[in-house]
């Protein structure tokens, strides 16, 4: 018989031979399960203590009702990773609900490098008393001031539930749950405590077009705008509100760098953040970064890193173009333009270009041509020529490029305009017009009144509701907006152009050889990075850019056509 010992030998050998599953490996599948849907996510987070950062709203505490278990692996393996610099859940987050839902609320999280680089300015600014991130998604900007500034209060500000339940996750593996406050509120109606310290914003406010922002708030904004004696449009994009916002609230000496889409430099909504920068916020550098460089991942637009110090009026302020985001350093350098000439200036993303963009023997377009967007006509339904304008005499019809295709497939001239539809313009004075004709003339107004033409937006700021004022005949035409390079045209029809096109009107003398070498040289200079680019990769050209392309001086372009 064996022995006691042989016995416990045997079952020594068994245990030996026993190999537990790795629970790193089952950790790992069910995290991958985990992140893979909201409901997951919102698991994750309460293990991750998102309970310890402040009392959970009503509308947080609803996703995690009935919480997945998760593994102390797990959980341990998500910490390290946030501690480490990384975002898993707002990574997650941004996959499982798609790009199309997340744009609705403007929800789009900044890179890694992006963050840094906006805190390394702030660092070298001073050291502040709280920081507020007014759209904090899953609060990667609060983690890392909270690194840099460790004994700053944190203000998260964040209107989705899973996104506030991600940024307290984050902050309590990050071991700042103690210092760190998360709201579920709009930024715009927040009332932030009073300190008697200094604040920092910073982050990237969500980014929502105004045809989704409600009434409600398009008078909230105009209201507060009055109050600081300046005007607001209820065109502004939803990052126009916060910059107002935070000059609502910010007091003399707090500072603040915040992301957002570019075109408030130059777009007419955005004059209200241009006249905040040069007074109440006290603008100190724009950094434009480039679309090739994916300020926002998956958008195709171009970005803007606004820095300010509040209630300052810096003489100049910097402003640079990024092309790759290693470039962004700690938001330093750039070209210095002066506040007179920024007071001066209605767009401004052009100083964001090196004057050594133009090279020597060149000029800009602008010294050359005033370039003039079309006429709006208000309802093209009822202006451009029809069925419903039978009987009109010619003498108020007008060939008109109606539509950019027509200018792209006219090639280099737009030889006639028999291909063209007619854009209906009446004089202001209907008198002119001889009696016989004005028989049909009342007869197309009376149907265009039924029409509505008499009541909308454009028709009741003209000098006479039907009076839509074409201007005179550009010598070029060009297209704007298209994911390709503008198309210069010849306009040897003499037509008309709406708002779909830019006119080139010649500021010098210039004979028509010379004329026809500009366009053809304009057809094909490579024009691309001197538009806006908006998501999908879409290029604008407002007038002044389009004026800030670099071509030839008249005596390169005689030589050209020798």
């Amino acid at each position: 018989m064996p022995s006691e010992l042989d016995a416990l030998n045997a079952i020594t050998d068994l245990v030996l031979r026993y190999r537990v599953a790795p629970e790193k490996k089952k950790s790992a599948v069910l995290a991958s399960s985990l992140l893979s849907t909201e409901s997951g996510i919102a698991s994750l987070a309460l293990a991750l203590g998102a309970d310890i950062t402040g009392s959970l709203t009503p509308a947080e505490a609803a996703l995690v009702k009935s919480p997945a278990d998760v593994q102390t692996s797990v959980v341990n393996a998500l910490q390290k990773k946030i501690r480490d610099g990384d975002d898993p859940l707002g990574e997650a987050f941004c996959k499982v609900r798609s790009a199309d839902v997340r744009r609705e609320s403007g929800a789009i999280y900044t890179p890694r490098v992006i963050v840094e680089a906006m805190l390394g300015w702030a660092v070298n600014i001073g050291v502040p008393d709280r920081i507020v991130d007014p759209g904090a998604g899953s609060a990667r900007f609060l983690i890392e001031s909270g690194r840099h500034f460790k004994k700053a209060s944190l203000v998260a500000v964040e209107t989705d539930p899973l996104a506030a339940l991600i940024a307290r996750a984050n902050l309590a593996a990050a071991g700042m749950s103690d210092r760190a406050v998360v709201m579920l509120k709009d930024f715009r109606s927040s009332e932030l405590e009073i300190i008697a310290g200094r604040t920092l914003y910073i982050g990237n406010p969500p980014y929502v077009r105004h045809h989704l922002i409600e009434t409600k708030w398009k008078r909230w904004l105009k209201d507060q705008a009055a109050e600081l004696k300046l005007k607001a449009s209820s065109l502004a994009g939803l990052h126009v509100y916060f910059f107002l916002a935070i000059a609502r609230w910010a007091k003399a000496g707090d500072y603040g760098a915040l992301i957002t889409a570019s075109e408030w430099l130059d777009v007419n909504y955005g004059q209200l953040v241009r006249d905040l920068f040069l007074n109440r916020l006290g603008g100190q550098a724009v950094y434009v970064i480039e679309p090739e460089a994916e300020p926002f991942p998956g958008t195709q637009s171009t970005a803007a890193v606004t820095t300010f110090t509040v209630n300052g009026t810096p003489p100049s302020a910097r402003f640079a173009r990024i092309d790759r985001l290693s470039d962004l350093d700690h938001l330093s350098g750039g070209r210095r333009v002066s506040r007179e000439r920024l007071t001066a200036e209605p767009r401004w993303s052009h100083f964001t270009r090196k004057a050594k963009d133009v090279p020597s023997g060149y000029v800009e377009l602008g010294e050359l041509c005033r370039v003039h967007r079309g006429q709006a006509t208000g309802s093209n339904r009822v202006w451009i020529a029809g069925d419903h304008s039978e009987g009109l005499p010619d003498e108020v019809l007008f060939p008109t490029v109606t539509k950019a295709m027509e200018l792209f497939r006219a090639g280099l001239v737009l030889k006639d305009g028999d291909t063209l539809r007619r854009v209906i313009d009446l004089p202001v004075d209907l008198s002119v017009i001889s009696a016989g004709k004005r028989v049909a003339v009342q007869r197309f107004l009376k149907r265009a009144e039924e029409m509505g033409a008499k009541t909308n937006y454009t028709s009741l700021h003209r000098k006479a509701w039907w009076a839509v004022g074409l201007y005179e005949p550009a010598p070029v035409l060009a297209t704007y907006m298209a994911r390709r390079a503008p198309a210069f045209v010849l306009n040897k029809a003499e037509a008309r152009h709406l708002n779909i096109a830019h006119g080139l009107y010649p500021r010098v003398l210039l004979a028509e050889k010379l004329l026809r070498r500009l366009t053809e040289y304009l057809s094909g200079a490579p024009t691309m990075d001197r538009g806006r680019v908006y998501a999908g990769g879409l290029t604008k050209f407002e007038p002044r850019e389009m004026e800030r392309i670099p071509v030839p001086v008249p005596a390169m372009l005689a030589e050209m056509s020798a």
